[in-house]
């Protein structure tokens, strides 16, 4: 599973005294393993897809979190951010291109919003930017 690829490599950044990639590390697994709990409460188990979506709000939140320190001009703590991002970067899929969203759903017989929506998260999530999805969908 993808957590146990982050927890080696999170040992691997221990030994290598790499305080940056730890620090994304903790905050990763942490959120991973609250997440874990949540899902036991209601008897399901967690998935790749779970570790990628929570990957991926880190991401975002982390993003959000740069552009706070580059508006206070603390470029230090701005490429810290920017490096736990490449880090935990490695870890999502490839994402799909305009064209790889487009040709799906050109194969859709149903191309309604709704309809298409819901085929990209049932089929493609994590690997697809559905506000993309979206704005292919429409356009």
């Amino acid at each position: 599973m993808l957590i146990d690829q982050i927890k080696k490599d999170n040992v691997q950044a221990m030994k290598d005294h790499d305080s940056v990639a730890r620090a994304i590390f903790g905050v990763v697994m942490n959120k991973v393993l609250l997440n874990s709990i949540e899902l036991k409460k209601d008897g399901k188990e967690q998935s790749d897809n779970d570790v990628i979506q929570i990957i991926q709000k880190t991401i975002k939140e982390l993003t959000e979190e740069k552009e706070s320190y580059l508006k206070v001009k603390n470029e230090t703590e701005a490429g810290n951010i920017e490096k736990q991002i490449n880090i935990i970067s490695k870890y999502l899929p490839k994402m799909m291109s305009k064209d790889e969203i487009k040709e799906v759903i050109d194969l859709l017989e149903d191309k309604s919003i709704p309809f298409v929506m819901k085929y990209f998260k049932a089929n493609y999530a994590g690997k697809v930017d559905m506000s993309l999805v979206n704005k292919i969908a429409r356009g």
